[in-house]
């Protein structure tokens, strides 16, 4: 037996789960790099999934963030995305989140700036793509296979599927034809 394939059987029960996942899906190397900055230095570090150290996620107890775990696109992942979910966000599957990207899921009150407005949480459909710096503000729905040009801000629910939207505030552009891409399925509860 090869030494790297007995330390791998020696250490495999001590690794969580989860924690194992993530090493398949992003790779030993760069897994390590994201566990150094968030579990050593604390960057994100209440966040159970991996986040680069240059992003922000926010999930006070009352909100909460519902994704495909088994998914490599990890909400917050990228660098310079701010994740807040204070009312909620639901992402479906494969979902890409570009670099600087902002999911917003709660303002602040007009008259009182240290409460924030409740709203109906951010929902995300399946194979949808928000471009570099795109901005999607409290109570948005976006259907499936809906693009979001970079630097968009999306401020009003699209439910319509296949569309590209851009523009601030973003608008439908076009229709696209149907997702023909790889789509990665929720596990099996």
């Amino acid at each position: 037996m090869k030494l790297k394939s007995l330390v791998k059987a020696v250490l495999r029960p001590l690794v969580p789960r989860s924690w194992r996942t993530q090493i398949e899906i992003m790779g030993w190397p760069l897994w390590r790099r994201y566990f150094f900055f968030q579990r050593i230095l604390g960057a994100n570090s209440g966040v159970p999934w991996p986040v680069h150290w240059a992003s922000t996620v926010s999930t006070p107890k009352w909100g909460r963030i519902e994704f495909n775990k088994t998914d490599q696109r990890f909400p917050g992942y990228m660098p310079g995305q701010y994740i807040q979910a204070m009312n909620g966000i639901v992402l479906g599957n494969n979902v890409l989140l570009g670099p600087g990207v902002k999911l917003i899921s709660a303002s602040h009150n007009l008259c009182d700036f240290d409460i924030h407005d409740p709203a109906d949480p951010i929902v995300i459909g399946d194979n949808c793509w928000l471009g570099a710096d795109a901005i999607v503000l409290p109570g948005v729905r976006l259907g499936n296979h809906v693009v979001v040009a970079a630097g968009s801000v999306v401020t009003k629910s699209f439910p319509e599927s296949d569309i590209l939207l851009a523009g601030v505030p973003a608008r439908m552009i076009k229709k696209l034809g149907p997702y023909v891409g790889k789509t990665r399925r929720k596990p099996a509860s």
